[in-house]
């Protein structure tokens, strides 16, 4: 908990840093001060853009980092002794994940593990049929279930992600509609919302744009539903969208809580979105490895954030990387096996897998993360 103050603490600082109001959401600010006259495109990517993404790579963890020792300083001078828990609603520095990952893990997580270590024997035994089937087996799946929301997740904030499949040629008028939609209902703060980011698929569902929402817990997702529903202009925004879109998919995600969802950036490049369909009952399992192999990963990759998926695609697990380009992507992943822990966590994680999936990305003009 100390950790997660601190981490919090220090992104206030940042983000006034940034000449961000006192008080107002980091990744509100400069919602809607690029243009989104266009649609975003791999294209717009140029090859030699990685001394750049490097420096401004650098100069984000060094501000990250920065803001921390400012705020452990201040709190050591501080007669109370307490961190402020107010501020931009991403509460952690992505500067002190390695540094805390340690200290994550509670009596109360490994107890979870344990939980569902006993279940899995359980289950493969003759009598798994008539133990489930008994009260004692139902009251043991409920406590595993109580440890995904408790122990797996931060639980502060609910996230949304969501996938709008946009016809061919209504792309433009898409990212028209929404670029001045979305930031304007992410600006109003009545509206319990804040937009992540929003990106283009151009490799894998082609004409698929994501959007990443973030909202206080499941409260201010239905506090958000309605004021946006009931503002004027919501009923021809949506007629709108639904003439330009063949589908729609939306599920609700919570953050692991040793990958905390990054602070607003604009450091360029492209992102990567991987998604992995586990074997029902793997997801502890899941968090211990990466929680682990993360510290290794980062030495070479830039991580935006982890999500897990409680309602809607139920035992998906969502990862979003960004890396200068594609060649970058490429050299990075063959970097992280030179890094000892990576391969084990490959190793350990690959067999709870059912089906994964790759998708590059490009923000859009709006986007808080790009």
């Amino acid at each position: 908990m100390l950790a997660q103050r601190a981490c919090s603490s220090a992104r206030g600082i940042l983000s006034a840093s940034r000449s961000i109001p006192v008080g107002s959401r980091s990744f509100a600010a400069g919602v809607i001060t690029q243009s989104s006259a266009r649609a975003p495109a791999l294209a717009d990517i140029t090859p030699d853009a990685a001394a750049s993404f490097n420096k401004k790579q650098k100069e984000f963890r060094e501000g990250l980092v920065a803001a921390q020792k400012r705020k452990e300083q201040e709190e050591s001078a501080s007669p109370s002794g307490h961190l402020s828990v107010s501020g931009p609603s991403f509460d952690e520095s992505a500067a002190v994940i390695g540094k805390t990952l340690g200290s994550l893990t509670s009596s109360n997580a490994e107890e979870a593990r344990a939980r569902e270590q006993e279940s899995g024997k359980k289950k493969g035994g003759a009598l798994s049929s008539l133990i489930y089937g008994t009260p004692e087996g139902r009251e043991l799946d409920k406590d595993i279930e109580r440890s995904f929301s408790q122990v797996l997740a931060r639980g502060k904030y609910v996230h949304s992600i969501v996938f709008h499949d946009v016809k061919p040629d209504k792309v433009e008028e898409y990212n028209e509609l929404v670029g001045n939609w979305y930031p304007k209902m992410a600006a109003i703060p009545e509206n319990k919302v804040h937009l992540v980011g929003s990106w283009r698929t151009e490799v894998g569902d082609c004409n698929t744009f994501v959007h990443i929402w973030e909202y206080q817990r499941y409260e201010g997702y239905h506090q958000s539903l309605h004021n946006i529903q009931s503002h004027p202009d919501f009923a021809a925004f949506d007629a709108k969208l639904k003439s330009l879109i063949r589908s729609k998919h939306t599920s609700l995600m919570q953050e692991f809580s040793f990958w905390p969802t990054t602070p607003p950036r604009q450091l360029g490049g492209l992102f990567e979105l991987r998604s992995y369909t586990l074997h029902p009952g793997n997801l502890l399992e899941w968090e211990t490895h990466w929680r682990r192999g993360l510290k290794a990963r980062r030495e070479v990759m830039e991580g935006v954030g982890a999500w897990f998926v409680q309602i809607g695609e139920l035992n998906t697990v969502h990862h979003l990387w960004q890396f200068a380009n594609l060649e970058e992507r490429k050299i990075r992943r063959e970097q992280s096996w030179n890094v000892e822990g990576w391969g084990e966590t490959v190793h350990k994680t690959v067999p709870l897998i059912q089906t994964m999936k790759s998708r590059i990305l490009v923000p859009c003009a709006w986007s808080t993360v790009a």
